[in-house]
């Protein structure tokens, strides 16, 4: 295998593994989030969190089936201090990566609905502060 596929796998590899220690990441917010709104943004982080694990698990299936299976490592996960400034860097993050990693459309489509579900959390929570 060519070096720059073998670097291409692994940044694919680690960017899924990203999202799913950012799906932990917000369930540790999810857990210690207290005061008021708590109840709505434990609704909204868990409305998220099923998203998220149904989209993670669409794409991590189509990219295996495009590259072959590939050594997904998660990241050690910690709760975010700031959750808001999290979840935004979070989206930035993606929508920089999403297009080098992934170049067919419904890879990317799979991603846009990951990203329509951090936008929709953002604004649960947003409205809440």
């Amino acid at each position: 295998m060519a070096k720059k596929q073998q670097n291409s796998k692994q940044e694919i590899a680690n960017f899924l593994g990203e999202m799913i220690s950012f799906r932990n990441a917000l369930k540790l917010t999810h857990w210690s989030i207290t005061g008021k709104g708590s109840y709505e943004a434990h609704i909204s982080l868990d409305q998220a969190i099923d998203s998220l694990i149904d989209i993670t698990d669409r794409l991590v299936e189509t990219t295996f089936s495009l590259e072959g299976t590939l050594d997904i490592v998660i990241p050690a996960t910690s709760k975010p201090s700031n959750y808001i400034q999290y979840i935004e860097g979070f989206y930035k993050q993606v929508e920089s990566k999403r297009e080098d990693l992934f170049k067919e459309n419904f890879s990317q489509s799979i991603i846009d609905d990951a990203q329509e579900a951090v936008q929709q959390l953002l604004f649960r929570l947003k409205r809440l502060e």
